[in-house]
């Protein structure tokens, strides 16, 4: 998922130079924060632990808060607690290789997908995954705001729906800039209502942490059980693809030398799968709060955060204020997460819609298209059977993110039949990959036919772990079977000077597009030939003719190196 924001520092780097009054919409859009394309060194002036800061700044959602009490309703304390730490270690472990290449190699997710597994269509199936994953929680976030809405206002909830959903549009339109300052200024309130109810709490009242530890569920069980803790970590791991957040991030990591090296991995391993260790924490304390406005609200209106705010602020501020302030907090983190879901979602949208139809329509229509798709999910009333949609969703998210691990972390640093270095270029990458297509199909087909009982009921809470294994065995099976030929469609890019330098970081030579007259370095162009020319990659996905595109050669053995 694209956040595309401007990553916050006191001297921004020069914005890009401004375009020729001819040249393709696509390149207009793109040069500002380099979306769907390489993100340059020129650009990347920001340390690592800016960069870090502000990927974990943009965690403020509500989501994980109604995750975690909804597992904890449902399956009890002991169980929920269980299984957000079996899905936070799966989420850390499979993000960790993504988040090194987006950071190593300045690329997104999508990037990474097409030349781990997947070819330069084959990863249009994930983009589109992708783009659903904006739109499943931007529909939450919207309902949670809704929520809050009709608790301080009075709004009837489909009129919170469409408020939540309208309010974005003009933020996305003008306001990616000023979203980073509204990251900077919000974070420290949001984690200070966040934080001080829970405190205080277990401070003036340790019994609360009695009760939680001892509920055990709506259905009065709670012991501790295999299946209570797959279903439930099922639903956490459907936030499996916050990875693709983090990697836009990420990819604006400064190359990675001698002297920056350990600030350089500490911030990589924080912003990306570390992410996951603060989503956990407030999916625990989601149980937390939802087990302490139990008794009051009931189970079903337990699992809204507004709910478990403003029973906490009533316990420890005066009458009159609590309402304002868990109003307050609720469309803070609704504000600050969905103007990036909007914005995320649109470009998924566009970088598939693009590549298919070799057409940039316009980004704007794709920020329509992804909130028309959520609003509809909120006027559905998603919220009341969210844990089943997570639940299912996840097993595509699971196959895809494993897949794309695997590749990484075996494919090519153990079998070497992955080229290690990441292609994404048009020309570069065969238009299907069997190895990442078949292994995601078949993991993510599986694992939902188990999860519909497809299989019987006593296998039906594995269909995560169905996904996960069916994937990490697969992908380098495929890899073996196929000797790796899928890879790359050529082994030369048509340019005389390096790919990577000499400390292996993206080399920063630059050259001109010659379509659209830009400059670019190095990795994010490719040989024209029909002309003594290059092209950038952006201008190689849009040309309808193909005449830019460099022709197929015969394969070479791959290296590893």
């Amino acid at each position: 998922m694209d956040t595309r924001t401007q990553l916050a520092e006191p001297s921004p780097p020069d914005p890009a130079p401004p375009a020729a009054p001819d040249e393709p919409q696509a390149v207009r859009e793109t040069l500002e924060d380099y979306t769907l394309r390489f993100a340059p060194r020129s650009y990347r002036r920001w340390t690592p632990m800016v960069v870090a800061t502000t990927a974990l700044g943009g965690i403020a959602y509500m989501a994980d808060f109604s995750i975690g009490a909804g597992i904890a309703m449902a399956h009890g304390t002991g169980n929920a607690l269980v299984a957000i730490t079996v899905a936070a270690a799966i989420i850390f472990i499979t993000g960790f290789p993504l988040a090194y290449y987006a950071a190593r190699y300045n690329i997104d997710l999508d990037l990474i997908t097409r030349g781990s597994g997947f070819g330069y269509y084959g990863s249009v199936l994930t983009g589109v995954i992708f783009a659903s994953f904006t739109v499943i929680f931007f529909a939450l976030e919207g309902a949670i705001m809704a929520q809050g809405l009709k608790l301080g206002f009075g709004l009837p909830l489909w009129l919170g729906y469409a408020v939540s959903t309208l309010m974005v549009i003009p933020l996305v339109i003008y306001g990616m800039k000023a979203l980073s300052k509204l990251q900077v200024w919000t974070t420290p309130i949001w984690l200070l209502l966040m934080v001080g109810p829970l405190v205080y709490l277990v401070a003036t009242d340790p019994g609360t942490v009695d009760s939680f530890l001892a509920y055990a569920g709506t259905d009065g069980e709670g012991s501790l059980n295999t299946a209570s803790v797959l279903l439930g970590a099922g639903v956490c791991l459907s936030l499996i693809a916050q990875i693709g957040e983090q990697i836009d991030y990420l990819r604006f990591m400064p190359p990675k030398t001698e002297a920056n090296r350990r600030s350089w991995w500490t911030a990589m391993v924080m912003a990306g799968p570390g992410w996951v260790v603060l989503g956990a924490i407030k999916q625990a304390i989601g149980v937390f709060l939802a087990v302490y406005v139990l008794s009051e609200v009931g189970p079903a209106a337990a699992t809204e955060p507004i709910q478990q705010f403003r029973g906490a602020f009533d316990a420890m501020m005066p009458s009159w204020l609590v309402v304002p302030l868990a109003v307050v907090l609720v469309v803070i983190s609704q504000i600050k997460i969905n103007v990036t879901n909007a914005y995320s979602g649109s470009l998924a949208w566009t970088n598939s819609f693009t590549r298919v139809t070799k057409h940039y329509p316009g980004r704007m229509i794709f920020v329509l298209v992804n909130l028309a798709f959520a609003l509809i999910l909120m006027e559905a009333d998603m919220f009341s059977f969210l844990n089943s949609i997570l639940g299912f969703y996840s097993n595509c998210a699971i196959a895809w993110v494993v897949t794309v691990a695997t590749d990484i972390g075996v494919n090519k640093y153990l079998l070497k039949l992955s080229p290690h270095a990441p292609e994404f270029r048009r020309g570069m990458l065969y238009a299907v990959n069997p190895v990442g297509v078949t292994a995601f199909t078949a993991a993510s087909g599986l694992s939902i036919a188990m999860y519909f009982h497809a299989f019987g009921d006593t296998v039906q809470p594995y269909s995560p772990v169905a996904a996960v294994v069916i994937a990490f065995v697969l992908t380098p099976v495929m890899a073996v079977v196929t000797r790796g030929r899928y890879y790359l469609r050529r082994s030369d890019d048509g340019i005389p000077v390096p790919l990577l330098d000499a400390g292996g970081n993206p080399s920063a030579v630059t050259y001109d597009c010659h379509v659209c007259r830009q400059t670019f370095e190095r990795p994010d162009l490719a040989a024209c030939p029909a002309h003594d020319a290059v092209v950038c990659s952006l201008c190689l996905s849009t040309d309808k003719a193909g005449d830019h595109v460099l022709p197929a050669a015969p394969p070479v053995p791959l290296s590893g190196t």
